[in-house]
C-alpha cells in the first residue's frame, strides 16, 4: 500500500507577455504543479524514511509529464526547479525527500537535462507561499534562466501535511539583458557550463 495520500492537486500555468518592456509575440510559459498530501512521518521521529522516497518518486513520475504537457512539450522546457512545504508536525528532512523523489522523475523526462535541479524547502504554516528556485536544464550557470516561481495555498499544508511542487519554464526571464553564459553557449556538457 502506498504512502501517498493526496488531498489537492494545483496545476497553473502563467503566459507572461511583458514586465513593462517590449510586449513577446509569443509570452513566456510558467508552470508548477503542487500535490498537498498526507505526511505519514507528522509528529514523530522515523529513522528510515526511503518507503516514502520510493512512494513518492512513483507520484511524481505522474506528475512531471501532466506539467511538461501544461507547457506544450518536453522539447519547449527551458528551466526547472522543485520545492518543498511541510506542515508544522513534519521536519524539514520531510522536504528533503522532494530531492530524490521529485528530481529524478524531472530530469528522466526531459532528454536535454543535464543540470541539478535547484530547491527550496520550508517548515511552515497553511497559507505560506513558497518562491522556488528555477535555472537551465542543461547547464545552471546559464544566467538568463535565474527566476522563480512562487507556489502555495491559502488551506495547506496543514500540520500533518506536505506541499510538493515541480516548476518549469520554456524560456528565459521575459526581458533578460544582464550578460553571462548564454544557452547558445553550452558547451561543456557537465551540467554547470
Amino acid at each position: 500500500m502506498s504512502l501517498v495520500q493526496i488531498r489537492k492537486k494545483l496545476l497553473n500555468v502563467e503566459s507572461i507577455y511583458h514586465e513593462g518592456g517590449p510586449a513577446r509575440d509569443v509570452p513566456i510559459k510558467m508552470g508548477s504543479i503542487a500535490v498537498i498530501l498526507k505526511n505519514p512521518y507528522a509528529g514523530r521521529y522515523v529513522e528510515d524514511l526511503q518507503p516514502f522516497v520510493k512512494d513518492a518518486t512513483e507520484m511524481a513520475n505522474k506528475l512531471v509529464p501532466e506539467l511538461i504537457e501544461a507547457l506544450g512539450g518536453a522539447d519547449k522546457i527551458e528551466a526547472y526547479g522543485k520545492g518543498a512545504i511541510v506542515g508544522l508536525d513534519g521536519e524539514l528532512e520531510h522536504g528533503a525527500i522532494w530531492h530524490i523523489a521529485g528530481g529524478y522523475p524531472m530530469r528522466s523526462c526531459l532528454p536535454r537535462a543535464k543540470s541539478i535541479v535547484p530547491a527550496a524547502k520550508v517548515v511552515a504554516v497553511a497559507g505560506t507561499r513558497l518562491q522556488i528556485p528555477l535555472h537551465h536544464i542543461e547547464a545552471c550557470y546559464v544566467r538568463s534562466h535565474f527566476t522563480t516561481m512562487e507556489v502555495g495555498t491559502i488551506d495547506g499544508p496543514r500540520a500533518d501535511e506536505l506541499l510538493y511542487a515541480l516548476v518549469m519554464s520554456t524560456g528565459t526571464r521575459v526581458h533578460e539583458r544582464l550578460g553571462g553564459l548564454r544557452a547558445s553557449e553550452i558547451k561543456v556538457g557537465d551540467g554547470q557550463r
